[in-house]
């Protein structure tokens, strides 16, 4: 959306607010702003408008030579911390995702991004790996490895699980007999067949790890057990035609031996499994229920564990209760300012949640919980494009702000932006669930691992 394109549609969006508020003078009594009751109308021209832009992230803003995801977009020009061509791996699998649904929202013509496609598998083909395992930054003009840190300069299997899981869905949605819709399935299922997710098991260990490099072999030393943002590497792990793991090392090393359940609750909401293997915080940040959660369906899925709708929905819900209980009295938040995940903060980039809160909000912890909590996700929605439009760029909300310590960056991170356009399409047609859960190598590996879930063909 050109600039004059969305001031215009910010007046005709503060006229609807205008002639909608009108008929409901009730305060917000948290954070004493006035957000409207939303009616449908404006409901989906709001969420049009966050697709459109957010998307456009990842189609415009593209890294050129690549077409994968740069990990950050600056527009202020300043990146003290990685070069601008930096691409990220998770998040071009978000990206891959979030394109599907421009597609499908007439953003984006077909074929483009098919070409878009090609040329990125062509790309990823000839791109750093480490036992089909990418690495978690690559340099997107050469394809060689850019160190995430020190030790961290080789195979990343929880951003090469993301990255799977946006092309596979890619792969279901571009199912025609057209000569180069089969070529880039073709491409994308050698692709997937090479990622030796048994290997990561550290000579056979009963866990996933999620770093191996060539220079420093384990020393990373991180087997990923739950609860947190890796559900789905386990999940393609066990679904692999060709490098799969037993269903022991998902019940011993992710579920820990039964040991990831939980009982206790939060503001009486059962918490359902144990977010942290390795202290005793409540709730981890709100990615956790999206980034799994972009293409396996939540909704109906259930284990010997977990309930995983009950998880994800109480996930949301708890953030959305402690912005409102507030217990810090930080500025602003309240039930049309809430959320809090990992995200630029203050100084630098920071894990925010309940337990770890600084006073800032992240759009996309409320903004990417849509099908968890849609009327509460659209008050921060329409409180943000109604009363906050300084906090909205090219590309969406900017990652992160503190009312509190007068705090906001005109920046973006691929990993924050690309949850939203694809959990909100979740939210309105199931889009992304439904191609993703028909894969039939997911519906082997999810029946390998004791899940229960809805079939879709």
């Amino acid at each position: 959306m050109n600039p004059s394109n969305y001031k215009f549609f910010l007046i005709v969006l503060a006229i609807l607010f205008f002639l909608t508020s009108c008929n409901n003078s009730k305060k917000n009594s948290v954070n004493k702003q006035v957000v409207p009751v939303v009616n449908k109308l404006i409901g989906d021209k709001l969420l049009d408008t966050i697709q459109k832009q957010t998307i456009n992230y990842f189609w415009e803003g593209a890294e050129p030579n690549s077409g994968l995801a740069r990990e950050r977009i600056h527009m202020d020009n300043n990146y003290p911390s990685s070069p601008e061509n930096t691409v990220t791996i998770g998040g071009s699998g978000f990206g891959l995702m979030a394109i599907l649904v421009g597609i499908e929202r007439g953003f984006i013509p077909k074929q483009e991004a098919l070409d878009r496609y090609i040329k990125i598998v062509n790309f990823l083909e000839k791109a750093d790996r480490f036992h089909g395992a990418w690495p978690h930054w690559i340099n997107g003009e050469t394809g060689k490895m850019y160190p995430f840190t020190k030790k961290d300069n080789g195979g990343d299997l929880v951003e090469t699980a993301f990255l799977i899981q946006g092309l596979l869905t890619v792969s279901e949605y571009f199912d025609s007999d057209d000569n180069k819709e089969q070529h880039l399935r073709s491409k994308i299922d050698k692709l997937w067949k090479e990622v030796e997710w048994d290997w990561y098991t550290k000579n056979n260990e009963d866990v996933l790890y999620w770093h191996w490099s060539p220079e420093y072999n384990w020393e990373m030393n991180f087997p990923v057990g739950g609860y947190n943002e890796c559900l789905i590497m386990y999940v393609l792990a066990a679904s692999s035609p060709t490098h799969p793991i037993n269903k022991s090392v998902y019940d011993k090393g992710w579920a820990r031996n039964g040991n990831i359940v939980s009982k206790d609750s939060m503001y009486n909401l059962p918490l359902v499994l144990d977010y942290f293997e390795h202290n005793d915080a409540a709730v981890g940040p709100l990615f956790w229920s999206h980034y799994s959660y972009l293409g396996l369906n939540p909704n109906g899925l259930t284990d010997q564990y977990a309930d995983y709708w009950k998880l994800t929905q109480n996930h949301a819900k708890i953030h959305y209760e402690y912005a409102i209980d507030n217990p810090k009295h930080f500025k602003g938040y309240g039930d049309s300012l809430w959320g809090l995940t990992s995200s630029y903060s203050i100084k630098g980039y920071a894990g925010h949640r309940p337990g770890a809160d600084l006073g800032v909000i992240s759009p996309t912890a409320a903004l990417s919980s849509f099908p968890y909590t849609p009327k509460e996700s659209m008050n921060v929605l329409v409180n943000i494009y109604k009363n906050h439009d300084s906090l909205v760029g090219k590309y969406g909300p900017y990652d992160a702000f503190s009312f509190e310590n007068n705090w906001s960056a005109p920046r973006y991170l691929a990993i924050d932006q690309g949850p939203i356009p694809v959990m909100i399409e979740n939210y309105r047609t199931g889009l992304l669930w439904g191609l993703f859960m028909k894969n039939k190598n997911v519906q082997s590996g999810l029946d390998k691992l004791g899940f229960h879930y809805k079939k879709t063909n």
